[in-house]
């Protein structure tokens, strides 16, 4: 997949209780799915694109996000 890169951390720190601590998807996995979803919706990436493609894109839009998200 490439070249390994902060994560972002837990998309979600913390239990509903909000005193456990969940550790559950990486934010870079949580802004993946989100852009997975919004590519999936074009219907070009869908029949010009493997999926390997639309994933790549996907963690390269989440990378992107983290780095905004870093220089703020």
């Amino acid at each position: 997949m490439g070249k390994e890169s902060d994560d972002g951390g837990n998309a979600f720190p913390l239990q509903a209780d909000g005193y456990s601590p969940e550790f559950g998807m990486s934010l870079r996995d949580y802004f993946a799915g989100q852009a997975l979803a919004g590519l999936m919706s074009i219907h070009e990436y869908t029949e010009d694109c493997g999926e390997s493609t639309i994933a790549d894109l996907a963690y390269a839009q989440a990378d992107a996000m983290l780095e905004v998200r870093r220089q703020q």
